[in-house]
């Protein structure tokens, strides 16, 4: 079954637009996942949307609330969110590029693929994918899906372009307050050798296939003993459903048209920066 995008839009570099697909980098179904059973009656445990003193609610009445006080909240319509207007939501523009290296490892949060929605946004996809590369550059932009706007990188990955989703500053905890008990002192020099030359025997290049996750192989042993030991508890949820209250323009031209843009907004500043 082939893989269904996340998000559909443009990619635009300065006047340069490319129709672009995301797709999700990892799988989250290659994990063994449990349903909640109970064990009485050995049918699968529901959740429903309850209001204290009225019981069950159906979903078309619930709305929004962000807390302003103790238990006082302003509500807000799903189609209110929904309508904010975001740029963001079917154009993904790069505004700026860093050096490959620069972002700190503990910004990145999700990887995405990055691909050209059909045979006539392949070109100019690959001007982009090729100028990161020689550039050795990352570019950065915002990207709005799923409720949110997310701060994403975007750099070569074999033949084409890898997409990151970043965390913003103020989602990045301090690392002082975590660090403050470890006292500032030199590590010991003999053990310092020791340790620097166990790492260099241990050094070889990265292949994530050397690695496995071993808790759930172990899991899915066990799942699979179980499921041939006939003295296995075992129930069947025939019928059993929940409540119904759970009710591209010419690629060359434009490319130079942005870099006279770009050439032009530096004059600028220049000219504005000499009469200051």
């Amino acid at each position: 079954m082939a893989p269904r995008a996340t998000w559909k839009g443009q990619l635009r570099l300065s006047l340069v637009s490319i129709p672009v697909e995301l797709f999700s980098a990892t799988k989250s179904g290659a994990k063994v996942s449990f349903r909640q059973i109970h064990a009485p009656s050995g049918k699968r445990v529901h959740y429903e949307k309850t209001v204290e003193g009225i019981g069950p609610v159906d979903r078309d009445d619930i709305v929004k609330g962000y807390e302003v006080e103790d238990d006082e909240y302003i509500l807000l319509d799903p189609d209110e969110i929904d309508d904010i207007k975001l740029e963001s939501k079917k154009t993904l523009e790069i505004v700026q590029f860093v050096g490959a290296c620069e972002i700190p490892p503990l910004y990145y949060d999700r990887p995405y693929y990055l691909v050209p929605k059909d045979e006539l946004a392949q070109d100019a996809y690959r001007v982009v994918r090729d100028a990161l590369r020689a550039a050795e550059k990352v570019g950065l932009g915002q990207l709005a899906m799923r409720g949110k706007e997310y701060l994403v990188a975007i750099r070569p990955c074999g033949d084409g372009l890898l997409l990151e989703t970043l965390h913003y500053e103020a989602e990045i905890r301090k690392a002082e307050p975590m660090f403050s008990g470890i006292e500032d002192a030199e590590a010991d020099e003999e053990l310092l050798e020791v340790a620097t030359s166990l790492i260099d025997r241990k050094t070889a290049p990265f292949d994530a296939s050397a690695f496995s996750d071993s808790y759930e192989a172990a899991l899915r042993d066990l799942i699979e003993a179980k499921r041939k030991d006939k003295k296995t508890p075992r129930t069947k949820a025939k019928g059993d459903k929940a409540p119904q209250s759970e009710n591209v323009v010419d690629l060359m031209s434009a490319l130079k048209e942005s870099l006279k843009k770009a050439d032009s907004g530096k004059k600028k500043s220049g000219k504005k920066k000499k009469a200051s």
